[in-house]
């Protein structure tokens, strides 16, 4: 029996895309970050005109946490404004396992749309510590 609320995860991440700073490409994502005591920690998307430089919801949430003090994470959700539920990219889906490991992982849209997905799934081959031994 999981003791996630993921209601409570969601609406912390659509709240969150609220603060999205996305001026050039107008998709704005937000993400929460369920910690071990019950915490969320919520990120946003922020774009840089270079878009190079521009950072994910999801990463902000994770380097947010850390910075905070927190280690072991439980879920994530993520919100976008698409007509498809948006997972995390490619980048993203390496910095929560190497922080999160195979969470849940809660997709969800303003239309009312969601998922439920494992991060396994969606990084079935991850690059991790067991590369480096």
């Amino acid at each position: 029996m999981s003791l996630i609320d993921s209601t409570r995860l969601k609406q912390a991440a659509l709240k969150a895309r609220d603060h999205a700073h996305a001026p050039y490409s107008h998709f704005r994502v937000g993400a929460a970050l369920l910690d071990d005591s019950g915490a969320i920690i919520t990120g946003c998307n922020v774009e840089n005109a270079t878009y190079g430089l521009t950072v994910c919801a999801e990463r902000v949430a994770i380097l947010k946490a850390i910075s905070e003090g927190h280690r072991k994470f439980l879920a994530i959700a993520v919100a976008a404004d698409s007509p498809t539920l948006t997972p995390p990219c490619g980048a993203c889906r390496q910095i929560l396992w190497e922080f999160c490991g195979d969470i849940p992982v809660y997709l969800v849209n303003l239309r009312g749309d969601e998922r439920e997905v494992q991060m396994a799934e969606l990084f079935p081959s991850p690059f991790d510590r067991r590369q480096l031994l």
